[in-house]
């Protein structure tokens, strides 16, 4: 008797995946280790593996049923570029000691601000210097959304749990500077969305 399948589908990740695609063919290095944080179906992970041969993918999520899905979209791809998922809370301390990228899509939204805080001061420690963190999703800018859908999804995500909601862009960036990261590169993406592209400066802590 087969077992049933445990993918899960978010027609979200089928229309964001290729324009996310595009950006990290810009933005990840070469070769190495790319962690996802908060990979969620799995779908994403998968995709940029397929894509991104050179690369090795490390997704990773808090639940057991998103962690299942990924296993499931692993096992149906049969890639050998990516781990299996591992069990991250950004907010605890993470099971991994180092990467050469970090991805981190529609993660900062769907959770509370300290998930934000401990993302940037867990990656500081573990990315080398000049290495990308990539996150994705819907910001404010100077305070204002930047879309009416971008109200409505923010009052619905504070409805569900007052902790979410989508979050200023510049709050955080001053997060990613307090723990060392520069500006970031702002990519416009479809749906009223965000690609922002942080990075520890190369060489860290340089004198001026």
């Amino acid at each position: 008797m087969s077992q049933p399948d445990a993918r899960l589908y978010a027609p979200a990740a089928q229309r964001n995946r290729g324009p996310i695609l595009d950006v990290l063919r810009e933005e990840l290095p070469a070769a190495g280790l790319v962690l996802e944080i908060a990979s969620g179906t799995g779908e994403h992970a998968t995709h940029f593996a397929q894509n991104l041969p050179a690369l090795t993918f490390q997704p990773s999520d808090p639940d057991a049923r998103a962690r299942a899905s990924v296993s499931a979209w692993i096992a149906a791809t049969r890639l050998d570029n990516i781990r299996l998922p591992l069990e991250l809370d950004a907010r605890r301390p993470w099971p991994i000691a180092r990467a050469d990228a970090l991805i981190c899509i529609n993660m900062i939204h769907i959770s509370p601000w300290e998930a934000t805080e401990s993302l940037f001061a867990t990656a500081a420690t573990l990315l080398p210097e000049g290495a990308p963190l990539v996150t994705y999703g819907p910001y404010k800018r100077d305070g204002a959304h930047t879309a009416p859908s971008n109200v409505e999804f923010d009052a619905s995500l504070r409805a569900t749990n007052p902790d979410w909601g989508v979050r200023d862009l510049e709050a955080v960036a001053a997060c990613a500077a307090k723990n060392g990261f520069s500006a970031p590169r702002i990519v416009e993406m479809p749906a009223n969305n965000l690609t922002l592209v942080f990075r520890l400066p190369s060489p860290r802590g340089r004198a001026k």
